[in-house]
């Protein structure tokens, strides 16, 4: 059982980049939604269990090897913050 699903990932609202390891590729955002309808909510969102299912389309066409892919996964600090001063209120005692 992954430790960690892509519905977890949806629900947490994190963004998930992917970028080839070849210095002249970018970093792409991937769509969760589309991720959860292809693969299933149940499917793992860690680095192993999406590494074989991504290669790099620039360096396909540019007919370079396979290079490694990484994931980097951002929180959601907006929405974190968001919580946290949910109940803050201030305070004018002087």
């Amino acid at each position: 059982m992954p430790q960690k699903t892509l519905a977890d990932t949806l629900a947490a609202r994190e963004s998930v980049h992917v970028n080839c390891s070849h210095p002249m590729c970018c970093m792409t955002k991937l769509d969760i939604k589309a991720l959860i309808d292809r693969l299933g909510p149940g499917h793992g969102s860690m680095h192993q269990d999406l590494v074989g299912l991504f290669g790099c389309s620039n360096c396909k066409a540019a007919g370079r090897d396979r290079r490694p892919v990484f994931f980097t996964f951002i929180p959601d600090y907006e929405g974190q913050q968001r919580e946290r001063n949910r109940d803050w209120k201030p305070t004018f005692n002087t």
